[in-house]
């Protein structure tokens, strides 16, 4: 049995057993694996707060987006309702503009009118003046043919005038 190869091999494993024992191998070999332990218990924490804080922002986001896309809505909405208000004025003020133009055309068309019946009254009383002075001067002789033309005129400029 000393001589068997077995043997010494099982009391050279035992004796290196004992003095890693002795020198504290296994409390060495424990507390890296403990240290091994929180590192990687404290990545995973470290991941979880970090996954936690994103899917946090990520709702932030989502949630900005969608305020966002709401103001968005109502801004365009409230140009819609400006858009069409202005264009309601601007129509109110073209047809406003055109009655104007329309009462100044007509006005203007009046004043015409006048002005031309005007002319025509004048031009047809110079005409009937003319006339009558040649029928006057024509009929009437003398000193009585000169005082009724004189009064003749007189009357027809004042009835004209």
């Amino acid at each position: 049995m000393l001589m068997e190869p077995e043997f010494w091999v099982t009391v050279a494993f035992v004796i290196f057993v004992a003095l890693l024992v002795y020198v504290g191998a296994h409390k060495m070999i424990l507390a890296g694996l403990d240290e091994r332990r929180d590192k990687a218990r404290s990545e995973l924490d470290e991941a979880r707060r970090l996954r936690d804080e994103a899917q946090n922002l990520l709702a932030d986001y989502q949630r900005k987006g969608r305020e966002a896309a709401a103001d968005a809505e109502a801004i365009i909405a409230s140009a819609r309702t400006e858009a069409e208000r202005i264009a309601a004025e601007a129509r109110a003020r073209v047809e406003d503009l055109v009655a104007r133009r329309t009462a100044m055309a007509q006005t203007k068309i009046a004043q015409a009118e006048a002005q031309a019946l005007a002319e025509v009254r004048a031009a047809a009383a110079d005409a009937a003046v003319t006339a009558a002075t040649k029928i006057l001067v024509e009929s009437a002789k003398g000193e009585v043919a000169d005082k009724l033309i004189a009064q003749g005129i007189i009357d027809v400029k004042a009835k004209l005038n």
